[in-house]
């Protein structure tokens, strides 16, 4: 029988030099989502059905699957993976968990890529945005 890979999550962890209701409005509206991540029609509420623009990727659709103000936010990113926003506050600074989970070594994206090929694109992209894009973002 083969050895199926595993596919670990891709965890960022950070702390920003900002209040944490500035950095979950970055992570939990549609204005702040747009400023660091992607443009979308977000909606902070659970069950709000809305899409990413991927650029050349396309609209992703995605679905609000936990709200907690100002603690965490998660929503289903595509058919496949979960994106998760877990905040706390540390000494008036915030620390910021990333967790994009769902990858599956026998899976593919909806625009026909192998999920191993792209975990590896995505974490050196959340490396990115979190440590430049999104830490400009909160800390100006």
């Amino acid at each position: 029988m083969e050895k199926k890979e595993q596919l670990s999550d891709i965890i960022r962890k950070e702390v920003f030099n900002a209040p944490i209701g500035k950095v979950w409005d970055a992570v939990a509206t549609s204005e702040g989502l747009a400023a660091w991540f992607m443009p979308n029609d977000f909606q902070p509420v659970e069950g709000h059905e809305f899409h990413l623009n991927a650029a050349q990727f396309g609209m992703s659709p995605c679905k609000v699957t936990k709200l907690d103000p100002a603690n965490t936010l998660s929503f289903n990113w595509g058919k496949d993976w979960t994106l998760t926003f877990h905040l706390k506050e540390v000494d008036g600074r915030t620390e910021l968990t990333i967790m994009h989970s769902g990858w599956d070594a026998d899976k593919v994206t909806e625009f026909g890529a192998p999920h191993s090929v792209v975990r590896n694109n995505m974490e050196n992209g959340w490396t990115g945005l979190v440590d430049k894009s999104l830490r400009q973002y909160v800390e100006a």
